[in-house]
């Protein structure tokens, strides 16, 4: 239920009181701005009042406010989340971190960057490189999303195949809680087992349990070589058997990517490529470190062997590739779309991509997909053309997403690889956990958060009822 007038305006007077008026705003356009992520959920009203901190006492401060009047308060990054894990509470506030965006130092010796949670990903990854190292985790979204989104959802993106998902590359983290207090947990040494794994805890949490005010980040060296490969199958079945090939081969890609035609001819469309016309799919494979180019030269016997014509890029041709996978698709404003973010075990991914394309025949959908196919996570995207008059989406295409997710979890997999649970994949979350481990998460939550007031619409909120049943 929303607050009343009354209320948001003493939220408003009570952090005006406290914080200086800069970091505070109740303007409309900034409300709006703040409300949701890219996918634009937003399940109530605006917010009743933005804060921008600066430093982390200011961080402490308005969970201090929130916590005496019990408004409810929603984390946000950059907002290019795709779970609506941002959405803003009815009448709360919206805590935004772009403002705590120092790289506070790197350590060449140690391999580890001292980080606040604003900093963008990719500006991480360019200054660890000045000393001769990289961020591994690269969502496609690097260029825009926020080290602490990343650490909220444990993002992956195409390096997890051989580096592992954020969760592996987060070493310490300052977290305050929703009483305004301040806990340091990790630590900076390569081994450490002392106590339960709170850092471990903490990544994926989506807000749910504390705002991340700063962070340890483990780097890597930048390969001292780096091969890039592209293969062309006939269909995607073919090329899900090629990934299937390459991993049971002992080789181990850094890049392992799946393209179906359907992702290809969107890229065309947006990109001026022609990439279509030259194999129903695509897999862009990449091989890194001191025997990059034997282990490219393998892959490539692998390759051949499954079926699929492969042959290695120079380094301009493999930096364009790499950047269409990345940025190359565009909306399609003729269709209404829902995209997913299943995994499922890689013995699982030639059958789990011959269902997705069966769901989509039987429900007359065009099926696009990519795939993060080294680590079995897909990100099919299911469309179907918009009719004169539609305002929303048809049913067709939820039901077809349930079916979807289902279908994963038959198999083994996961309703989310990397996106996160957010608000917009929690009526799964059952069904993946089940019931006695949901209710110790959120008993979990209970201790770090006993009022509730963080994420209330997030992955652990009680609803009444499913969104869809099966």
């Amino acid at each position: 239920m929303g607050r009343g007038g009354g209320a948001v305006s003493s939220v408003l007077e009570e952090l005006l009181a406290v914080l200086p008026s800069q970091v505070v705003s109740a303007d409309d356009d900034v409300r709006a701005a703040n409300a949701a992520d890219v996918t634009g959920h937003l399940p109530g009203g605006p917010p009743a009042v933005v804060v921008f901190p600066e430093t982390v006492e200011q961080v402490q401060t308005t969970l201090r406010v929130a916590h005496r009047l019990r408004v409810p308060v929603a984390v946000r990054g950059r907002g290019t989340g795709l779970a609506g894990g941002a959405a803003a509470p009815d009448a709360g506030i919206v805590l935004s971190t772009v403002r705590l965006n120092r790289i506070v130092s790197i350590d060449a010796v140690d391999q580890l960057a001292v980080v606040e949670p604003g900093v963008v990903t990719a500006d991480l990854d360019r200054a660890a490189a000045e000393h001769g190292l990289r961020y591994a985790p690269d969502p496609a979204s690097s260029e825009w999303s926020s080290i602490g989104g990343n650490i909220a959802t444990n993002a992956g993106g195409l390096h997890c195949v051989k580096y592992g998902v954020t969760r592996e590359s987060v070493l310490e983290l300052e977290v305050v809680l929703a009483d305004g207090s301040l806990l340091r947990t990790g630590h900076r040494t390569v081994k450490g087992v002392t106590g339960l794994d709170l850092v471990g805890l903490f990544v994926g949490s989506e807000g749910t349990l504390g705002v991340v005010v700063g962070a340890v980040v483990k780097l890597q060296p930048v390969p001292v070589a780096t091969e890039t490969l592209i293969a062309w199958a006939d269909s995607t079945a073919t090329a899900a058997a090629a990934v299937a090939a390459i991993m049971s081969s002992g080789g181990r890609p850094s890049v392992l990517e799946l393209l179906d035609q359907a992702t290809l001819q969107n890229i065309d469309g947006h990109s001026g490529t022609a990439l279509a016309g030259q194999g129903d799919s695509l897999l862009l494979v990449q091989t890194d470190g001191w025997a990059a180019d034997r282990e490219a030269d393998a892959l490539l016997a692998v390759l051949a062997a499954a079926g699929a014509d492969a042959r290695k890029l120079s380094a301009d041709e493999a930096e364009t590739y790499v950047e269409l996978r990345r940025s190359g698709r565009g909306p399609r404003p003729d269709l209404w779309t829902i995209g997913e973010d299943v995994a499922v075990p890689r013995s699982r991914l030639v059958e789990m991509i011959r269902t997705i394309e069966a769901i989509g025949q039987r429900h007359g959908l065009l099926v696009a997909s990519v795939a993060h196919a080294g680590d079995g996570n897909l990100h099919p995207a299911l469309s179907v053309a918009k009719r004169p008059g539609e305002t929303a989406p048809p049913e067709v295409l939820r039901i077809a997403a349930d079916e979807l997710v289902r279908a994963a979890l038959a198999v083994g997999g996961t309703i989310s690889g990397e996106h996160g649970i957010g608000a917009l994949k929690r009526e799964w979350l059952a069904d993946e956990l089940g019931e006695p481990q949901l209710d110790l998460q959120r008993r979990i939550k209970a201790v770090f958060d006993p009022l509730g007031i963080l994420s209330p619409d997030s992955f652990l909120a009680v609803t009444e009822e499913r969104q869809l049943v099966p």
